[in-house]
């Protein structure tokens, strides 16, 4: 056993286990997704996953619902040996996934959704509709799941889709269900909602494997917690033995007293910098609400959260991808149009939206092409491209980001994932912007590619230009000045250069209260 794992029994050997994962394994070429890992849960039990991104929570998840096979390990439900992968029916038996993003499709009523491809048939296997509605309210009836069986899905709330997918579930045999996230998208009284029915169920002997990136519910919900990091088990123990600082200390491999390293960018901001950004009581509906703060010339600010904190939206309201229902944002003395991008760009703002692949880049575009889209003013008069100064800026950003390629001409499509997001940091700094926003700007790039843009965050902020890094990786932060912590769409905490991890994932996971 390694020394960083410190494993908590928490149940002895006569229990039963809905599901017992023992020594799981999984590789993607070179990168160890999960490595000797796994979890055991007890029958009856709500028994929580937690971690950091890239922990291994999901490929775990993938592995104990049969989507993936996995490289090393043992499967087992009820003490019986997990389906072949091949065996779909034999998995539904045994588990299911309720996702933070609705699996049930719109466009079909509550009963068809919860008999979809299991509907009763006549002779002449034609559906059965009254014996399908009957055997629908019946089901939701046995599970006190309130939804109108003629009901388009819809039409649906959050709260009743996640109901209906619960029922479907239970109705092709499964008693152990994962949830994935089930609170992201409800608000305070559905989440309760949801953890009575969840307990209700635990009394008629359902078992749950619960995943949510706020700790105070596990801590509201729980029997038992599981810790993953770096894809390995860390922990597991009864919630109530493992205190809220200790959890978190596992999950970032600090200690609780969060003497961990400290995070320090190198150099400073001017001290006498005005503001390039300065955004005044913006709110947006149930995602972010009378959100204020500034950005200096040459300070580097992040804003950090899971991902139901309001960050990513927050961000893209800065960038004019977002409207904010009321609220101001002012880029270098300047309010552009609010969700207009164009008038955000002439304010000053560079954008590295969160998806390169569909926000951030046109595959069947060129190099040249792609980090020139934010100028076209400098590619010719009167609008008109000449392809002589496109390539010529084209070449200067490429060997400004270091992009490997034989020049500007090449499809963006056949770069590397690290190269496409340089192609996407040299469009938004081919502007010059006064404001540069990064939204999770090292997402899936290697090691020495996450390195580099880092570092160019940075070059630019000694240039005099604000940046905004709208992230959840520690690494992204690590260079900020600043760094705001949201949480269910409300500036909960601030922390200047100094902070540890521990302290700044307790206020991401919700657990600044105690802070």
């Amino acid at each position: 056993m390694r020394d960083e794992e410190r494993v908590r029994v928490t149940a002895d050997e006569r229990r039963t286990f809905a599901v017992r994962a023992v020594g799981v394994s999984k590789r993607y070429g070179s990168t160890v997704a999960l490595d000797r890992a796994g979890v055991a849960v007890a029958t009856g039990e709500t028994h929580a996953l937690v971690g950091r991104n890239g922990a291994g929570k999901s490929t775990l998840v993938s592995i104990i619902t049969g989507l993936n096979r996995a490289d090393e390990g043992e499967i087992s439900f009820d003490g019986e040996p997990a389906p072949r992968l091949a065996d779909r029916e034999g998995w539904r038996r045994r588990v299911a996934c309720v996702y933070q993003k609705s699996t049930v499709i719109p466009g079909l009523t509550v009963a068809e959704n919860l008999f979809l491809h299991r509907q009763p048939t006549n002779r002449w296997g034609a559906v059965r509709w009254p014996t399908l509605r009957r055997q629908a309210r019946e089901l939701l009836d046995e599970w006190g799941v309130e939804a109108d069986v003629h009901q388009l899905a819809r039409d649906l709330t959050v709260e009743q889709r996640q109901f209906v997918e619960i029922a479907r579930a239970l109705s092709g045999g499964a008693r152990f269900i994962v949830l994935d996230e089930p609170t992201a998208q409800l608000d305070a009284a559905a989440i309760a909602r949801l953890f009575r029915r969840i307990r209700d169920l635990q009394q008629l002997g359902v078992t749950f494997l619960f995943i949510s990136h706020h700790l105070q519910e596990v801590y509201d919900l729980c029997d038992t917690v599981t810790v993953f990091r770096d894809a390995r088990h860390i922990v597991t123990a009864p919630v109530s033995e493992l205190g809220k600082h200790d959890l978190v200390a596992a999950m970032t491999g600090e200690d609780a007293a969060g003497s961990g390293h400290l995070r320090e960018r190198r150099g400073s901001p001017p001290a006498d910098a005005s503001p390039v950004l300065t955004v005044a009581e913006l709110t947006l509906g149930d995602r972010y609400r009378q959100v204020g703060f500034t950005v200096g010339g040459g300070e580097i600010v992040g804003l950090a959260g899971a991902a139901s904190s309001g960050r990513i939206e927050l961000a893209e309201t800065v960038a004019g991808l977002r409207a904010a229902d009321a609220g101001t944002v002012e880029v270098a003395g300047r309010r552009p149009r609010p969700g207009d991008v164009p008038a955000a760009l002439a304010a000053g703002v560079g954008f590295v939206p969160e998806d390169r692949h569909h926000q951030g880049l046109v595959p069947e575009m060129s190099i040249g092409d792609n980090t020139t889209l934010t100028v076209p003013e400098r590619l010719g008069p009167g609008g008109l491209l000449d392809p002589r100064r496109r390539d010529a800026l084209a070449g200067e950003m490429i060997r400004h980001l270091a992009i490997k390629t034989p020049g500007p001409s090449m499809p963006v499509s056949g770069l590397s994932g690290g190269n496409q997001q340089k192609v996407v940091m040299a469009r938004a700094l081919a502007n010059q912007p006064r404001l540069l926003v990064l939204i999770n700007p090292t997402a899936g790039v290697d090691v020495r590619s996450k390195e580099f843009l880092l570092g160019k965050a940075e070059e630019v902020a000694r240039s005099g230009t604000g940046v905004l890094i709208a992230s959840d990786e520690l690494d992204d932060l690590a260079l900020c000045d600043r760094v705001l912590v949201m949480f269910k769409g409300r500036l909960v905490a601030e922390f200047t250069a100094g902070w540890t991890d521990n302290e700044l994932v307790t206020a991401m996971e919700g657990v600044y209260a105690d802070v």
